[in-house]
């Protein structure tokens, strides 16, 4: 986790870490056409035109971070947004909020949103099983990208 890593680093060499995270998800979410809406901590919020964009990105964050001594965890989730300013908003928001933070370290976790959309293109998952997210009155279907 990222405060233990922050910990046994220090501030100084952790912001430098982070800034080169930053700009590896950064320059992966221009390769995809993610749209990046803000910055969550050690996290990023960001869009994209399809799902499997998204999934293939955060595939390649993974990859790309990972020799610098950092593992992420990635949730996806599609549907209607609502567009503000600078950030979006609406349940989609915050079922992929909720994925997130059940995906493990170095895990793509996919609502069956997400994974029914990318039927046809390759990209293979596992069944995590129905997991009920706080707020949502139906469990939901969750999967990990096979990677």
């Amino acid at each position: 986790d990222s405060t233990r890593c922050a910990a046994e680093i220090g501030d100084r060499h952790w912001r430098l870490l982070l800034n080169r995270h930053d700009d590896v998800v950064r320059q992966e979410l221009a390769r995809f056409h993610g749209r990046e809406v803000k910055t969550l901590g050690d996290g990023f919020l960001a869009t994209f035109d399809g799902p499997a964009r998204a999934v293939r990105c955060a595939a390649a964050i993974i990859e790309r971070v990972r020799p610098l001594g950092v593992e992420v965890r990635s949730g996806l989730h599609t549907g209607e947004i609502e567009i503000g300013r600078d950030d979006v908003g609406g349940i989609a928001v915050h079922i992929a909020a909720r994925v997130t933070e059940l995906a493990g370290s170095g895990e793509i976790l996919v609502s069956s949103t997400v994974r029914d959309l990318v039927a046809g293109s390759g990209l293979g998952f596992r069944d995590r099983g129905s997991h009920t997210l706080k707020g949502l009155p139906e469990p939901l279907r969750l999967f990990a990208a096979k990677v």
